[in-house]
């Protein structure tokens, strides 16, 4: 005869097979849920930390380029502070110049044969028939002796008769170093030639050479005249 497993038996058996499976199936549901959750965090960690990379490189490159930006503007600073220190120097060098100048009226000799080559040359630029010179009023008799030299001298050079005066009515200020203005008859072209004029003039045509002389060759310099 068959034998039969009680029902209550059977029951038993069939619900341990459920659980099993069960069981099963939330072990397969947790192992799935565990390597998708670890490949999303995967992601979300490599997403994140390609932020941050880009985020600090920017940051790098902002440093940087700050860091060039404030290292061009001290260069800056530093280049204009040393050009405005050797203006200065070269100031108070044409200052110093200027304060000479005064030392050279105070021989009379000198100071003559100076204003004989300042009127002449004042005549040769003109070149006019008639001049005006104006002198400082403590110079006028050693001017007027320049000239009554220097007319025959251009009037040979030149072949032309001239007449030159001294203006009596104003003068050049006394506190200037000496030498002359020469102007043409209407007054609208003038030649200056006073000392502090000559300096000037001279300054400007030397300055490269006082330059070098001060603070050596330009080593940015490709070209020299």
């Amino acid at each position: 005869a068959e034998s039969k497993i009680p029902l209550p038996l059977q029951i038993k058996h069939m619900m341990a097979f459920i659980e099993q499976e069960a069981s099963e199936k939330v072990e397969e549901i947790d192992a799935k849920a565990e390597e998708e959750f670890n490949i999303e965090k995967g992601r979300l960690v490599q997403t994140q930390r390609v932020k941050i990379m880009d985020y600090f490189e920017k940051k790098e490159k902002q440093i940087d380029q700050h860091k060039k930006i404030q290292m061009s503007n001290l260069k800056n600073q530093g280049r204009l502070k040393v050009l405005k220190t050797r203006d200065d120097m070269i100031t108070d060098l044409l200052h110093e110049a200027r304060q000479r100048l005064a030392e050279v009226t105070k021989d009379a000799d000198s100071y003559s044969k100076l204003l004989e080559c300042l009127v002449l040359q004042g005549l040769y630029q003109l070149l006019e028939p008639k001049v005006t010179i104006r002198c400082r009023q403590q110079d006028v008799e050693m001017v007027q002796a320049a000239v009554n030299r220097n007319i025959p001298i251009y009037q040979e050079a030149v072949k032309s008769k001239i007449t030159v005066r001294i203006d009596q009515d104003r003068f050049l200020p006394s506190d200037i170093c000496g030498g002359i203005e020469a102007y043409n008859e209407n007054g609208k072209i003038k030649v200056s030639n006073t000392l502090e004029s000559r300096l000037e003039l001279l300054a400007q045509q030397m300055m490269p050479e006082i330059r070098v002389t001060l603070f050596g060759p330009n080593p940015n310099r490709r070209f020299m005249d």
